[in-house]
């Protein structure tokens, strides 16, 4: 696979006005802005020399310096050679972020046989994606299992295309989740954000929200965590960083410049400077996947507006979409979560090949007998795609949980193909 050698910044921006609902939401092709223009004779060759020049580490030859991957079962593990090791080694981005930085996650966290595959991966900053990309590219199609081509990928945030988000049978659906991530345009990601630059996040941050609150009468209440008691970390889930947060360095300085933002009535939350710079979540306790996705992308493009306004525009690549720190979120950085009440679908021995060719993954809870359900990929479909998978997926979930009750066989339930 050759790297991408159209290197543009491209900020695509959504209409607003159009003769039909549809036209309203249509995204007009994206404005060029050549900020990494000068990273294309890097890709193609390392003369003239590149940033990493300036450095001066003590390290050895790549052959030397190449990992053990052995035990190591993430995507990353799986796709880095020496060959391919060698052609990222002498890179480095013009925040200085080396290949090193981006495998760490995957040599900290090398995973197991038996469990899902992560990424391994992480982008320092958005450049990443671009200088590293002979291998950003094989991690990214292989996890979302999508072929990336220089079209821009499609994105469609219109709630009303949404088909049967609001009747899921309350029986089983007990609750629903619906958030997205964005990376803010002229910062560096999580892995390589400095003091400073969080700071300056969390600052744009509370002028947008204060912005969202005063003009479009949304009233929340932006709390740091450094001022939180342990009571209100419990009431908003929050636990402390990992041990490999705290190596890789995601959670440097903790809790210095983290914050969360909160409506009043606690149906949208907006954690800052966390594993993101942005998380968007809106939740449901009745399960209306259509509601929670339309008050989340209806206040998303708001704040998009206002952080375009600041001159820090959230981060797109023509090739890949919306980017942040984890491959994993490429595409439209969208999770959608759905809260199931199941008792005998778990245990039955078809389910892992079901999920699989519904496209969707089913995790456990603190809860016995409640799992959540929630989309694999976040690249190759649009928004509104991706949320009408998983929906088309739970409602055959719940179904096979009412055969099963009943003592019918699911096997002309299953899906034929992906």
């Amino acid at each position: 696979m050759s790297c991408r050698t159209n290197t543009t910044i491209v900020r695509p921006f959504v209409v607003l006005t159009g003769r039909n609902a549809d036209d309203m939401w249509k995204v007009k092709p994206p404005v060029v802005f050549s900020k990494e223009s000068r990273y294309r004779p890097i890709l193609e060759s390392l003369v003239p020399a590149d940033p990493m020049s300036q450095f001066h580490l003590s390290r050895r030859s790549p052959d030397e310096e190449f990992p053990d991957l052995g035990r190591n079962y993430t995507w990353m593990g799986r796709i880095l050679t020496p060959a391919m090791y060698r052609r990222q080694f002498h890179r480095c981005t013009n925040s200085g972020v080396i290949f090193d930085d981006v495998i760490r996650p995957g040599l900290e966290e090398p995973g197991h046989w038996s469990g899902p595959v992560s990424v391994g991966c992480a982008a320092g900053d958005a450049e990443s994606y671009i200088l590293f990309c002979d291998f950003f590219d094989r991690v990214i199609e292989s996890h979302h299992g999508h072929k990336i081509t220089s079209r821009t990928p499609e994105s469609d945030f219109n709630h009303d295309n949404l088909k049967g988000g609001d009747d899921l049978d309350r029986s089983y659906a007990v609750r629903c989740e619906v958030s997205v991530v964005r990376g803010v345009e002229d910062f560096c990601f999580s892995t390589h954000c400095s003091r400073g630059e969080r700071r300056q996040l969390l600052t744009l941050a509370r002028k947008a929200l204060q912005r969202l609150e005063e003009e479009e009468a949304l009233p929340g209440r932006l709390l740091l965590l450094q001022d939180l008691s342990p009571e209100q970390q419990r009431e908003l889930n929050l636990n402390s960083p990992s041990a490999s947060q705290l190596r890789i360095g995601v959670a440097r300085d903790w809790p210095d410049a983290r914050a969360v933002w909160a409506s009043t009535d606690g149906g949208l939350v907006v954690w800052i400077n966390m594993e993101d710079h942005l998380r968007l979540v809106s939740t449901r306790d009745d399960a209306n996947i259509t509601e929670a996705f339309k008050r989340l992308y209806v206040n998303l493009q708001k704040l998009g507006g206002f952080y375009r306004e600041l001159r820090h525009p959230f981060t797109w690549k023509q090739q890949l979409g919306w980017v942040s720190s984890s491959p994993a979120d490429v595409g439209t950085g969208l999770r959608i979560r759905v809260h199931l009440r199941l008792q005998h679908l778990p245990q039955h021995n078809r389910l892992q090949d079901v999920l699989k060719r519904l496209r969707i993954c089913m995790d456990t809870t603190e809860s016995p007998a409640l799992y959540a359900v929630s989309n694999a990929a976040t690249f190759g479909l649009s928004e509104v795609a991706l949320t009408q998978l998983v929906l088309d997926g739970v409602k055959l979930l719940i179904a096979m949980e009412m055969r099963l009750e009943g003592g019918g066989n699911i096997e002309e339930l299953v899906p034929t193909q992906k």
